[in-house]
């Protein structure tokens, strides 16, 4: 039975990873920073709490992650950790980049000096393309970050490069774009916006206020995601690959989806407020996941309009469940 560490199994990906590496007759191991104070409540919601062996591990200390590697003797490790917010990522720079560069770093190096023929995922983000001026972004296109979230990405993805290049350990980032699901957390715009869709639609007087609503982002389907994940790591080479739809769509379009969900105008009930406005916010962000389909075999499924619909029915039956 092959043995998979997911670093950050409490998040959005790491519940839909361990999922589906469970599915794929793995045992996995999950760690957070403190797993005896955590609820794990998205592996709850998936049913799979009781089948992921769950560790605490400090990925900024390596010790503590040299510590866990031999408790586990995994055959693949996946990083998902590190702060996720871009919005946060200003208002914490220095947290942001320690979690995501000095926590790569630590994993690298235990993988390098404890389990060198194990296989290492990094979550990387579109993020560390900043604006791609309308054109879509693949494999070739340099990175011109805009956020403390894109600048640590970007390093890690360059510190991923070199250990696999310096000591030969199959090291692969996945430049990912935006993706969703009915777990994400709620500071996340698409899930604030679906949300307030479903309470408006049951009867709130509320009004949704957003920043920027002409912004354009490429939105996929999270369960999909991590099915790019785990192909990567399954290649005779390690390579990296952006994972994407393809599928440009406004964050006002997104908005306008949601609400017609459930035969609103959102026009009638959403404002823009310039204080919620990011500082170097990104117009345009969509991807091409060529090299994904050629060598993955991996193309999205649910994306546009239809994903913004999966999201919203998603949110009035979790209000429905109270």
């Amino acid at each position: 039975m092959p043995r998979a560490l997911i670093v950050g199994v409490s998040g959005q990906d790491g519940a839909y990873l361990a999922q589906l590496l469970l599915g794929k007759g793995y045992e996995v191991w999950g760690t957070s920073r403190d797993a005896d104070g955590r609820d794990f409540a998205n592996l709850g919601a998936l049913g799979i709490t009781g089948s992921v062996v769950r560790r605490s591990m400090n990925p900024l200390d390596l010790g503590s992650v040299m510590g866990l590697f031999g408790d586990c003797r995994p055959d693949e490790i996946y990083n998902l950790g590190g702060q996720s917010s871009v919005g946060l990522s200003f208002a914490q720079p220095a947290e942001t980049l320690s979690s995501i560069v000095l926590g790569t770093q630590n994993l690298l190096e235990a993988i390098r000096l404890t389990r060198p023929s194990a296989r290492f995922y990094s979550a990387g983000s579109s993020e560390s393309f900043g604006d791609t001026g309308g054109v879509p972004a693949d494999e070739d296109t340099p990175f011109r970050p805009r956020s403390p979230y894109g600048v640590a990405k970007a390093s890690a993805f360059w510190q991923v490069a070199a250990w696999r290049q310096a000591y030969g350990l199959f090291s692969a980032t996945g430049i990912l774009f935006n993706h969703e699901s009915p777990l994400r957390p709620a500071r996340f715009v698409t899930s604030k916006i679906v949300h307030a869709a479903a309470r408006i639609a049951a009867g709130s007087a509320e009004r949704l206020t957003l920043g920027q609503t002409d912004i354009v982002r490429d939105w996929g389907h999270a369960p999909e995601y991590v099915e790019a994940m785990w192909a990567m790591l399954q290649q005779p080479e390690p390579e990296d690959f952006v994972i994407a739809t393809g599928y440009p769509m406004s964050l006002d379009d997104f908005v306008g989806a949601a609400f017609s969900h459930f035969g609103l105008d959102h026009r009638a009930h959403v404002d823009s407020d310039p204080a919620l406005f990011r500082p170097n916010e990104i117009g345009y962000s969509c991807g091409r996941a060529t090299r994904a389909r050629e060598r993955l075999g991996w193309q999205a499924r649910l994306h546009g309009p239809a994903l913004t619909a999966h999201l919203a029915e998603a949110a009035r039956q979790e209000l429905q469940r109270g």
